[in-house]
């Protein structure tokens, strides 16, 4: 067995949901449970479906967004999973709702943040072990950058 990293492709810095699930009916599944939880929000999803014809299925209402999501996928080639790449949105918009679509087994992150895919490869396929999200932290938060953190998720109001 071989470990590999995978860094996903964001050169705009998207929001980014990277998952796992099991049924050929993911595209439409989470397709849906994107728009009911955002409407017009732009976005573009690719599955890896995992047996039968084994091809990659795309979703979403953005060009841009569903060839950047069909590149990260192929680059990760690993069964069963999904990335969704999200424009005008946070993932705290429809974490959720992708959540509660009866395929997804799992979800690996949700972040705009620079990642790395830890995949294994064996002789049968690929899997996903983790994702390293982001970087290390530096410290432990001031009282300044406490308030920061409070203001700023006033200003993005999703804070009274």
């Amino acid at each position: 067995m071989e470990i590999k990293s995978v860094k996903i492709e964001n050169p705009k810095e998207y929001n980014v949901i990277l998952g796992q699930s099991h049924f050929i009916k993911t595209a439409e599944d989470i397709y849906e449970a994107m728009v009911n939880s955002v409407p017009n929000i732009k976005f573009g999803m690719a599955f890896a479906e995992a047996s039968a014809h084994r091809k990659i299925r795309v979703e979403g209402t953005d060009e841009t967004l569903k060839e950047l999501a069909v590149k990260n996928i192929a680059n990760i080639s690993a069964g069963h999973t999904f990335i969704i790449f999200i424009e005008g949105a946070y993932p705290i918009n429809v974490l959720n709702a992708i959540k509660r679509v009866p395929e997804v087994a799992n979800i690996f992150c949700a972040t705009a943040n620079p990642a790395e895919v830890i995949i294994a490869e064996s002789e049968q396929g690929r899997g996903i072990l983790g994702v390293i999200d982001g970087q290390m932290p530096l410290g432990v938060e001031s009282e300044e950058e406490r308030q920061w953190r409070r203001d700023f998720l006033r200003k993005v109001g999703y804070k009274l």
